[in-house]
């Protein structure tokens, strides 16, 4: 059991998930999940769609209840101190979620208000948010002027609003071409480097995943590695992440199993 640790001293993880499952009726989906993200870590949770990410995430921001394991934030017990925990977690869900008819920095300061921030802090965080993604000078344009890969951005931006420890990202790139892709990914790495958020990366995109990442390889509910990507490739004695994805899980191909 990790213990619950309230000092927010550097060394308590941004993320620790220890022996979790979760099942719909009959039908389990998560069985004895355990990972964990370290202050300024980038960890991919690496699946294919309906491997369990998503569910996993509902249970970190508590839209679902973890009724087996534990879930800390910060070291904050997400059952125990959910008001705690939440307060240090910022979360970019895969569908959309902004106002399109109000204005990037409207946007940031109803989120704000959520937060209860106000006011002068309220237009001071939402500028410093906006100015990190790149932003800032869009933000008196209403939110449907902006591309595919701009909204992404102003989410990640509204995401910090309340400067959170820990970060999720579940699918943040679906949909997107390449150069947004790749500025979307550009901003988070350089969060982890500069601002020293943890972040748990979903994807089931191959390519996303760097050799200096930690990955958590989840297949049908059920966590197949977690570690290092050149350990990884040892371990599989492979030459590319969708190499060692293939031999784990036993698929012909990404794509394949994807389709």
């Amino acid at each position: 059991m990790a213990a619950e640790n309230i000092t927010g001293a550097d060394t308590t993880p941004a993320l620790v998930v220890n022996n979790v499952s979760h099942s719909f009726g009959d039908r389990k989906v998560l069985d004895r999940v355990s990972l964990a993200v370290e202050q300024g870590a980038f960890v991919v949770l690496l699946g294919l769609n309906g491997a369990g990410k998503s569910t996993l995430f509902s249970l970190i921001t508590r839209l679902y209840d973890n009724v087996t394991g534990e879930i800390f934030i910060r070291g904050y017990d997400v059952r125990r101190r959910p008001s705690q925990a939440l307060q240090r977690l910022g979360v970019v869900f895969q569908s959309r979620t902004l106002d399109v008819d109000l204005t990037l920095m409207q946007n940031m300061k109803y989120h704000a208000a959520l937060h209860g921030f106000s006011g002068r802090t309220a237009a001071d965080r939402a500028k410093h948010a906006l100015e990190l993604v790149g932003l800032a000078d869009r933000a008196n344009e209403k939110v449907r002027a902006l591309s595919g890969g701009q909204l992404r951005r102003v989410e990640i931006a509204r995401s910090l609003m309340h400067h959170p420890d820990l970060l999720l990202l579940d699918e943040a790139t679906v949909g997107l071409d390449l150069g947004s892709r790749e500025t979307v990914m550009k901003i988070v790495r350089d969060l982890v480097a500069k601002e020293r958020i943890g972040v748990l990366w979903a994807t089931h995109m191959m390519d996303e995943v760097m050799k200096t990442d930690q990955v958590v390889i989840l297949h049908k509910g059920v966590i197949l590695y977690n570690g290092p990507v050149p350990q990884l490739l040892t371990l599989t004695g492979t030459s590319s992440v969708r190499e060692a994805f293939r031999t784990l899980t036993g698929t012909k191909s990404a794509i394949e199993e994807a389709a």
